[in-house]
């Protein structure tokens, strides 16, 4: 049964916070809007009619950021076990995915992932990583991701707000393990046990195995605030 957050906070003080980045922190474009604006930086310019049956079969068949593919194609195994671990795994996962799909837009489609257009940060974002800063509280990004996230984060205005990002392509460990965590434990110089962990999948719950707090929030739609305010409840 969860803790109430009166004996969550009474029981273990939190003294520094982890936050997974997608869907925690930010969400990807709209697809028809994401296949539209890769189109078109392709040369490229696609109806709305064309771009939702694209963006339809794109995103079951698999979409960083979006949905698991439907089925990984037995050439896109390896990679696809590797996708976060690797930079290499990564591009070549998503782009493969991609070009079973539309061959021609598939690298135009995954470089929007590293563009601050791709994304939109939840209207509640900056303002809860202000307080958090203001309040003295240090920060780790914690994400399964296979690209450097620091630049992106630049970008949408909040790299200055974290102290720390771990990604799991440079610890070599995603998440669940517990091992992520705990890396990102010893780079904030804090306990597991006074870290709160904040996310929206599973994998982010599994910061409970390393001794941290967890405060999991479903995703919300992007744009919109998304409840991180909770956060700054519990200190």
């Amino acid at each position: 049964m969860p803790e109430s957050d009166e004996s969550l906070t009474s029981r273990r003080p939190i003294e520094a916070v982890l936050l997974d980045f997608h869907g925690t922190l930010a969400q990807v474009e709209d697809p028809i809007r994401w296949v539209t604006l890769a189109a078109q930086s392709a040369g490229t310019t696609l109806d709305r009619a064309r771009a939702t049956v694209l963006a339809d079969r794109l995103t079951t068949a698999g979409r960083a950021g979006g949905p698991k593919p439907h089925r990984v194609p037995a050439h896109l195994a390896e990679v696809w076990a590797d996708r976060d671990l690797s930079v290499e795994a990564h591009r070549a996962c998503y782009t493969g995915l991609a070009a079973t799909v539309d061959e021609a837009l598939a690298t135009a489609l995954y470089d929007r992932l590293l563009l601050a257009d791709g994304w939109e940060l939840y209207a509640d974002t900056i303002a809860t990583l202000e307080a958090l800063r203001a309040a003295g509280v240090p920060v780790a990004v914690v994400s399964n991701i296979g690209f450097d996230l620091r630049e992106l984060a630049g970008a949408l205005g909040f790299a200055d707000l974290v102290t720390q990002f771990v990604l799991s392509y440079e610890v070599g460990r995603t998440k669940p393990d517990p091992a992520i965590f705990w890396k990102a434990c010893a780079a904030l110089r804090v306990d597991p046990e006074r870290a709160l962990m904040v996310g929206d999948t599973p994998a982010d719950a599994g910061a409970a195995a390393a001794g941290c707090s967890v405060l999991v929030l479903p995703e919300s739609e992007p744009g919109k605030v998304h409840g991180l305010g909770g956060i700054l409840r519990l200190l």
